[in-house]
């Protein structure tokens, strides 16, 4: 399995590719801004074919260049109901400093040609590989991971995490459509259950694992306190 990242924008936002191989059909993980030269050089030098293009969420650093990269390789671009109106609207899922990065440009953002709804626990084929869909729900309402096997050097699978996950962290709940409660829950019952191989590959920063994260990370910590009662409920950061 072939699995290619770089961060792409002033946001830092991984992008990744992923296929089977050089030489083979491949899918684009979390177009964002300036992230359409990055994929280009990435196909160009494994040789690749863009069938489709996935997305975790639909904040703008996430998804910037989904419709030029979607439209250069006549590939479908997958994305939650829940987050779908972000595409042609992404000033609605905005913080007051992005949109101020923003002013004084022209932008103009449109849904790309053809456009599938993610659901819940979906499983799909693209590009010759299996993804399972867990939305996840809390940094947007459409927030979504995709969890594809990998079978290679101990290791069961990969999860790309976009902003859910990161090491050391949790995705930020202040912004439209975040919510901190909900965001928990997506992360008990979606996170806390999978096994401690599972390499996560978040939407920024250095990639990590579901066992590191759980031994180390306070927020999932916490959690784990509160389902053995060992800790007094409290509300996360």
């Amino acid at each position: 399995m072939l699995i290619a990242g770089f961060p792409a924008g002033p946001w830092g936002t991984n992008c990744y590719v992923a296929a089977t191989a050089p030489g083979a059909e491949c899918v684009v993980i979390d177009p964002g801004k300036d992230a359409a030269d990055g994929v280009a050089e990435v196909v160009r030098e494994h040789k690749l074919k863009p069938v489709a293009v996935l997305l975790t969420h639909g904040h703008v650093d996430h998804m910037w260049s989904v419709t030029p990269v979607a439209g250069t390789y006549d590939a479908t671009a997958w994305i939650h109901p829940g987050d779908r109106h972000l595409l042609a609207d992404p000033m609605a899922g905005m913080s007051p400093e992005t949109a101020q990065m923003m002013l004084g440009g022209s932008y103009e953002f449109t849904e790309p040609e053809d456009v599938q709804e993610l659901g819940d626990s979906q499983t799909m084929e693209l590009a010759g590989l299996d993804f399972v869909v867990d939305h996840a729900p809390g940094h947007t309402e459409g927030s979504v991971t995709f969890r594809t096997p990998y079978a290679q050097q101990d290791i069961s699978e990969v999860m790309f995490s976009g902003d859910l996950l990161f090491a050391g962290a949790i995705g930020r709940t202040d912004l439209p459509g975040g919510d901190h409660p909900t965001m928990l829950r997506s992360l008990t019952d979606k996170v806390l259950p999978l096994a401690d191989d599972i390499v996560v590959l978040p939407g920024h920063g250095e990639q990590t694992s579901i066992g590191r994260e759980r031994a180390t990370n306070p927020f999932l910590l916490q959690l784990l306190d509160e389902q053995s009662g060992a800790g007094r409920p409290h509300r996360g950061r």
